[in-house]
């Protein structure tokens, strides 16, 4: 008598900028066992191509035919994911504010949104994945069996991003600053043409503003555990 295999789910986990997504998507798939895939990351090494080769992050055509011509790969580690551009490790290289706004702003052409649905797809499709971004439960994986849209205040979202600066980039810009450039790419996220960052129909909204990471991670396990106990009775 054979025992069933429990098949490992695909947690969709969108929202905007200084939501905590990264963060939680990491803890998360470590307690799952899973993999962290932060597609973020994928739109950020093509922007940092983008700079580094003089292709104009308003030419969608030229941004197109420069993804066709790379291999972006999230390489899993204890530590988080290594991020590698045509073999070069660019983990930290993708972490300054300017690689940001150039990922936002390579995001919004609808033939660079389909390579890299293409290439998430072909990433998460065997399940046992949390993938974090602002299209995974209404575009990429609109039958993933967990969706948590994760948001939080504009001005908690701020703050947290003038932390993360700080540790990681030793940026001095106020949350003023901040502020005013999340509202920017709120903005631009919420209405470009090619799949708009919006809550799927079917996404659990969390709010974390008030609330610790720890009590955000339980939250969502919980959520992951139940889809859990449903799977298991569908397959009896």
């Amino acid at each position: 008598m054979t025992g069933t295999v429990e098949r490992k789910l695909i947690v969709a986990i969108d929202g905007p900028a200084g939501a905590g997504k990264s963060t939680i998507a990491s803890a998360l798939a470590k307690r799952l066992g899973y993999i962290n895939l932060e597609t973020g990351a994928m739109y950020r090494a093509l922007g940092l191509k983008a700079m580094e080769h003089g292709v104009s992050l308003d030419d969608e055509a030229g941004l197109h035919e420069l993804a066709l011509r790379s291999r972006i790969e999230l390489d899993p580690t204890p530590n988080g994911n290594r991020v590698l551009l045509d073999g070069c490790d660019i983990t930290e290289a993708i972490r300054t504010q300017e690689v940001s706004e150039a990922a936002s702003r390579v995001s919004v052409h609808p033939k660079v949104r389909v390579w890299m649905v293409d290439r998430q797809r072909e990433m998460g499709a065997g399940g046992g994945v949390v993938m974090e971004g602002r299209d995974i439960g209404t575009k990429v994986f609109p039958k993933a069996e967990v969706k948590i849209f994760l948001d939080a205040n504009p001005n908690v979202r701020a703050q947290r991003r003038v932390v993360q600066n700080i540790e990681k980039m030793g940026s001095s810009k106020s949350a003023e600053e901040i502020a005013a450039e999340m509202k920017l790419r709120d903005r631009r996220d919420s209405t470009r043409a090619a799949s708009p960052l919006v809550p799927a129909e079917d996404a659990v909204i969390l709010d974390s503003s008030g609330l610790t990471i720890d009590q955000v991670i339980g939250r969502a396990m919980e959520l992951v555990k139940e889809r859990m106990g449903k799977s298991a009775q569908v397959a009896r």
